[in-house]
């Protein structure tokens, strides 16, 4: 790995990376969150103080921060890039904030890559696949694979269109998370949680809907924040294409309402014919 990495956010996302890849004092990192370098020192990276002590050698960056903060991070940063820099940005927003974000970057001589997660980092890791779209998208593929990215694919030219896909992906992906803690929490209530689930089990073998709900309901309870802002730019996206975003939003009430909660449910298998 020749080139040096800078790591702008350093939550799950940058922390799983940078252990699994091991890239160590080949990478640096900041984080808004103080609290954070004690994560960077134990993951071996070079701990920043500053977004420009990390960001001012490196080659390739990776900004891993939330929703939210996306665009804000490469208006912030932009002058702190070395020119010719490649910005990553990984995270999960509409297309429309993608292209305001490599605006930004692009102003102050730095090249901006639209990069798309496409799967939780943890157990993926390295193996996540990723999408990658932008101009100097072949470039950025290929300084992620020495990077040891395992499973990256550009799919165009055009800034935010890997977003595109993520997030009109996301539409199902984090819906069904949403319509089944809906459904669990009044299955609950009525007390047939077991009959609800075997019912399911019986229509689609794919996987079991008593491991499927469990697994569901926990991606919402422990990242619902986070996914709650990542839909909403799903509903952006929606809008852009002229798409009423009804379910959308509606999962981005309910992912936020349940983030942090527990629904217990205890349930045995029934066989349904």
């Amino acid at each position: 790995m020749e080139s040096t990495i800078a790591l702008i956010g350093f939550g799950e996302a940058g922390s799983t990376f940078a252990k699994a890849a091991g890239w160590e004092c080949a990478a640096l990192a900041f984080d808004i969150n103080p609290a954070r370098r004690a994560v960077m020192e134990e993951a071996g990276v070079v701990a920043c103080a500053t977004a420009e002590c990390a960001l001012s050698d490196a080659d390739l960056v990776f900004s891993l921060v939330t929703a939210d903060s996306a665009l804000p991070a490469a208006q912030d940063f932009a002058a702190l890039l070395k020119p010719g820099a490649i910005w990553c940005d990984m995270n999960s927003v509409a297309p429309d904030t993608k292209r305001a974000a490599a605006k930004a970057i692009e102003a102050e001589g730095g090249r901006y890559v639209d990069v798309a997660v496409l799967a939780p980092v943890n157990p993926a890791r390295m193996n996540v696949p990723l999408l990658i779209s932008g101009a100097h998208g072949s470039e950025a593929e290929a300084l992620l694979r020495a990077a040891g990215f395992a499973k990256t694919r550009v799919v165009g030219d055009e800034i935010g269109r890997a977003s595109a896909i993520k997030m009109i992906r996301s539409v199902m992906v984090k819906g069904i998370e949403a319509l089944t803690a809906e459904m669990m929490l009044a299955a609950t209530k009525a007390g047939v949680v077991d009959e609800v689930l075997s019912s399911l089990d019986a229509s689609e073998k794919a996987q079991s809907w008593f491991e499927r709900a469990e697994y569901n309901v926990e991606r919402m309870t422990t990242h619902g924040l986070r996914r709650a802002a990542e839909m909403e730019e799903s509903a952006k996206t929606l809008e852009a294409l002229g798409v009423e975003p009804l379910m959308t939003s509606g999962t981005v009430k309910r992912q936020r309402e349940q983030a942090g909660k527990t629904i217990a449910f205890t349930a045995e298998r029934t066989e349904v014919a």
